[in-house]
C-alpha cells in the first residue's frame, strides 16, 4: 500500500532537502500561525509542528503529512522569530553577533488516521562570529534573511556569519533528516526506498 506524502510547509529549504532525497511529495502550506507561548521552547515548536500536520491532514485523509517548525533561542533565552522588516532583521542579527544560540526544529508526522501522529525535536548549538551592524545591514539587504527564524540561513550567505556549530546541520536548515526518518519509522513507514536511485515513494508496512 502506498500513501501520498505531503509537506505541510512553505519553506524552500525543506522542499530542497526532500528533493535531494529523491522523495516524491506534494507541498501544501498549512496557514497555521507560528505562535510559541509555552515556557519550554522545544515543546512550543513541537506543538506548532503538530498543528500544521493535523491541519493539512484533515483535508487529505489517508496521506502522510510532515509538519515542521524551526525557532532560534538566543543566549538570553529569547525566542527570535522571522524578521518583520529590514530594521528588525538587523536587530535580530545583532542579538546573535559574537554569541552562541540554539536552533530547535520540531517535526510531526501525521496520518493516515487523524489521531495517528509522532513528533519530536532536534537542537543544534550555533556560534556566530562577531560582526558589525554594517555587515548585518548588507546581509539583510540581500533579502536572504527575511523568511528565516533568527534572520539568517546557514546554507548560503548566512554561513559567512557562522563560526561553528555543534549538532545537526540539516536541523539549522529547518529539517533534521535523521529525526524525520526516525519518526517515519515510528509511524510504520518504510524509508528504505529513500536510499535507492530515482524518485522514491513512501511505503507503509
Amino acid at each position: 500500500m502506498r500513501s501520498e506524502l505531503i509537506l505541510a510547509s512553505g519553506s524552500p529549504r525543506r522542499v530542497e532537502l526532500l528533493e535531494r532525497l529523491g522523495v516524491s511529495f506534494r507541498q501544501i502550506i498549512s496557514g497555521i500561525e507560528e505562535e510559541h507561548g509555552e515556557p519550554d521552547p522545544a515543546a512550543g515548536a513541537e506543538n506548532v509542528a503538530c498543528q500544521k500536520a493535523v491541519s493539512v491532514l484533515r483535508n487529505n485523509s489517508g496521506s502522510i503529512v510532515i509538519g515542521a517548525d524551526t525557532i532560534v533561542v538566543s543566549s538570553t533565552g529569547e525566542i527570535l522569530g522571522k524578521p518583520v522588516d529590514g530594521e528588525n532583521g538587523v536587530e535580530l542579527l545583532m542579538k546573535l553577533s559574537g554569541k552562541a544560540h540554539t536552533v530547535i526544529t520540531a517535526i510531526a508526522v501525521a496520518g493516515p488516521g487523524i489521531e495517528e501522529i509522532s513528533s519530536g525535536s532536534e537542537s543544534t548549538r550555533v556560534w556566530m562570529r562577531p560582526f558589525t551592524v554594517v555587515e548585518a545591514r548588507m546581509y539583510v539587504a540581500s533579502g536572504e534573511p527575511m523568511d528565516k527564524a533568527g534572520s539568517y540561513g546557514i546554507q548560503a550567505r548566512g554561513a559567512l556569519l557562522v563560526e561553528r556549530i555543534e549538532g545537526c546541520y540539516f536541523n539549522v536548515m529547518g529539517l533534521p533528516l535523521g529525526l524525520l526518518q526516525r519518526l517515519m519509522l515510528e509511524r510504520g513507514y518504510d524509508t528504505s526506498v529513500w536510499l535507492g536511485p530515482g524518485s522514491a515513494e513512501t511505503g507503509i508496512r
